[in-house]
């Protein structure tokens, strides 16, 4: 039976793949805490956990009718972003990809009331949700596969939670397969008006959004540390009105395949809650739990 090993949220802003002279230009001189965040990460999870997958819920990659599963067996290429190609351009990348856990996704499609398709078509975008912290995490570890699932532009809360329980029924159902899960996107996600943005582009909180979106933020990062994803969830309403990126999506397909309300893992911070041009960011990683990534709330209480 497979099962999921360890899971994060994890911001992916072009930032992190700019020369550290750029980033200290554009953050007064200092260094961002995202990217030795990163590598921070890289030494202490995805260069000695025990794992076969890496699955990224890539909030940069909008479908319409249907979730969307890379299958390719590599994927391979030069990336530049249409979005920022001054500062990702020509980024070179190569993993494996995971046809057979796909598949196996799909498969549970029906069960839980929604459409997914594996698509091994090699002429499939990226994205750089999944290139950026591919970089900085996957590569040099050749025997480590790595596959997207998008989000749906159509789809609500309860569509992605669905994505995230055919994704925990399709990863067990493949004996002995670990998998780590990137949920890989921002919290609040309102950008500056262009021609506000360059006063706005240092890590301080002070400049996210508005004051209002920052507290939301930090609200959820409490949570967060002390394992109450069931608080996440019920507050999902009062948080799309500070516009999370893609609704939360990569979050909501994480949090499905965990448990929802019964997954009580808390989360490590990688990083400082830091601002990129008006938006909340941060790396958080959620270790699977002794006892299981689900706890009865009453007993964790006790």
């Amino acid at each position: 039976m497979g099962e999921v090993v360890g899971a994060g949220l994890l911001a992916h802003v072009p930032t992190i793949v700019l020369p550290e002279a750029t980033r200290r230009e554009l953050n007064n001189g200092d260094e961002i805490s995202l990217v030795p965040g990163l590598r921070r990460l890289r030494t202490e999870v995805f260069e000695t956990a025990d794992y076969d997958t890496v699955v990224v819920l890539d909030s940069h990659w909008a479908t319409t009718v249907e979730f969307v599963v890379a299958a390719q067996r590599r994927r391979a290429g030069l990336f530049t972003s249409e979005e920022l190609p001054r500062g990702m351009c020509r980024m070179p990348y190569d993993y494996p990809g995971d046809p057979e856990l796909a598949h196996s996704i799909a498969r549970f499609a029906g069960r839980h009331g929604t459409w997914i398709t594996p698509v091994d078509d090699p002429h499939l975008p990226v994205h750089y949700a999944t290139v950026n912290l591919w970089d900085h995490l996957g590569k040099g570890l050749p025997d480590k596969r790595w596959l997207s699932i998008g989000v749906c532009q159509t789809g609500d809360t309860e569509d992605h939670l669905r994505l995230g329980r055919a994704l925990a029924d399709g990863i067990a159902a493949l004996p002995g397969r670990r998998v780590l899960l990137i949920a890989s996107g921002a919290l609040s996600h309102t950008f500056w008006p262009l021609r506000e943005l360059r006063d706005h582009e240092a890590s301080d909180p002070v400049h996210i959004r508005t004051p209002e979106a920052r507290a939301a933020d930090e609200r959820r990062i409490a949570w967060f540390a002390r394992g109450d994803h069931a608080q996440v969830l019920r507050t999902m309403p009062e948080f799309l009105t500070h516009r999370p990126e893609a609704r939360f999506g990569h979050y909501l397909m994480m949090i499905g395949a965990l448990g929802e309300e019964r997954c009580t893992a808390p989360a490590r911070a990688y990083s400082a809650y830091e601002n990129s041009v008006g938006t909340g960011q941060i790396h958080l990683w959620f270790d699977r739990p002794a006892q299981g990534w689900t706890t009865d709330r009453n007993e964790a209480a006790e």
